[in-house]
């Protein structure tokens, strides 16, 4: 690994080590106390954010790092200078950049031009660490994730495709249902059905609720992405089939409720299910700085 910019460039060894690793980082945090010491790291955010941005910081301090946070009062990065100049002149104090940005290519573009590693903490298609984070969750609930039967209900986006890589390459069963026209983007798909074939995971698409049965978990995320001025009614009327509640829950058999937050009560999940017994919400928001130490670890431990 030089990089993590993306679950798909992960291969199932990779990912069932970083998992292994991340567990035992949540073990035994002492054993790791030092293991980024003199090490420091730049997280250069664009959007607002809470777990992302705390998690790091903590995560990288518990490890022995040094952590420096960079938000852009002046916009998106490459408005004020290049981002490739961003890149470069970072790479010459820090030892590793984390990104939360509105483009992939400003992370891409960061990788290519930087001499450090890249952490992707959010782009427009991907968020492999809360995908690590969310693995990592189901892998304390089942012995072997590979049986696991995911789905997940609401709009395609980053999430999603960061899920649908991880499932595949870990060899579960995910299904996706979306409303018609609210589908994870046609090329990852056609790049997670190929992961699934490799690993012998399974990808199921679908817009019919009533296909949605046999399911261990079902994890939502909001219906309007952040920066999304879409009317809201207009998008309740679409998505009102698609709510998450306890009849959806009971339906799929499902023992488990996952959201990567902020959850929004009454809107694409009842608070009846988001706060209930078998929601895993608090235990993924943990699980985020251990996934994420475990990255750093990798990347630039001693």
């Amino acid at each position: 690994m030089d990089h993590l910019l993306s679950i798909k460039d992960l291969s199932q060894e990779q990912l069932k080590e970083l998992l292994s690793l991340a567990k035992k980082i949540k073990a035994n945090p002492a054993e790791y106390r030092h293991a980024l010491d003199g090490k420091s790291v730049v997280m250069l955010f664009e959007k607002p954010s809470l777990r992302t941005r705390v998690s790091f910081d903590i995560g990288i301090n518990k490890l022995g790092g040094h952590c420096l946070y960079l938000d852009q009062q002046n916009g998106a990065l490459g408005k004020r200078e290049p981002v490739s100049d961003f890149a470069a002149n970072i790479s010459c104090w820090a030892d590793a950049i984390v990104a939360r940005t509105f483009l992939h290519s400003t992370i891409e573009t960061l990788a290519e031009h930087g001499s450090v590693p890249v952490i992707n903490a959010l782009s427009d298609l991907y968020h492999p660490c809360q995908g690590l984070a969310d693995f990592l969750t189901l892998s304390e609930q089942f012995d072997d994730v590979s049986q696991v039967k995911l789905a997940y209900v609401g709009d395609g986006n980053n999430v999603t495709h960061s899920l649908m890589y991880g499932a595949a390459i870990l060899g579960a069963t995910m299904t996706v249902l979306c409303p018609p026209g609210h589908f994870p983007d046609g090329q990852v798909v056609v790049e997670a059905q190929a992961l699934a074939a490799k690993y012998g995971g399974k990808l199921i698409l679908t817009s019919d609720v009533e296909q949605l049965a046999e399911q261990d978990a079902i994890y939502t995320d909001t219906w309007i992405s952040m920066g999304d001025d879409t009317d809201l009614s207009e998008i309740k009327a679409k998505f009102q089939p698609y709510q998450v509640n306890k009849t959806m829950m009971k339906q799929a058999g499902a023992n488990y409720f996952m959201h990567c937050l902020p959850a929004y009560r009454e809107v694409e999940v009842t608070a009846e299910v988001v706060d209930g017994e078998g929601s895993l919400i608090l235990q993924q928001a943990e699980n985020r700085m251990h996934a994420q130490n475990a990255v750093l670890v990798t990347l630039l431990g001693q």
